[in-house]
């Protein structure tokens, strides 16, 4: 709870959110929300980040977070999670990076992208897991 509130100041406190405006904010949100859910193991809150095409693949909450268990460990479970910079992409979508360290202390770069859904809101459409610059295999 206590990294949650962290994660909310340091977000209404970041300048360059200030002066981006609230949709830059709303989309970190939809991440820090699906970061949180993965902390509590609840598939279902973690899987309603998730964009409709996102959802359509996996088809259930636990097959979602499987896969990101399996496949994504260091955004799953972690030691440190900072968002990073972001550009906004064509079509209204945006890329937001993410600084990960997983639980060994290997630092990571999280790529999220984010789509705006009809109704406003930002859904998560996939994430790209990189090792950061200079850390080794």
């Amino acid at each position: 709870m206590m990294r949650a509130a962290i994660l909310v100041l340091m977000l209404a406190l970041s300048p360059s959110l200030a002066s981006e405006g609230v949709d830059r904010d709303a989309a970190r949100a939809v991440i820090a929300r699906q970061q949180e859910a993965f902390r509590r193991d609840d598939a279902a809150a973690a899987y309603a980040e998730a964009a409709p095409a996102i959802k359509e693949l996996f088809g259930s909450p636990d097959r979602f977070v499987g896969m990101v268990r399996e496949g994504y460990a260091p955004v799953y479970r972690n030691r440190s999670f900072a968002f990073d910079g972001d550009e906004e992409l064509a079509g209204g979508g945006l890329a937001q990076r993410v600084r990960i360290q997983d639980l060994d202390g290997t630092d990571w770069i999280a790529l999220y992208t984010l789509e705006r859904e009809p109704d406003g809101s930002w859904k998560i459409t996939g994430c790209r897991l990189l090792k950061a610059p200079g850390v080794t295999a």
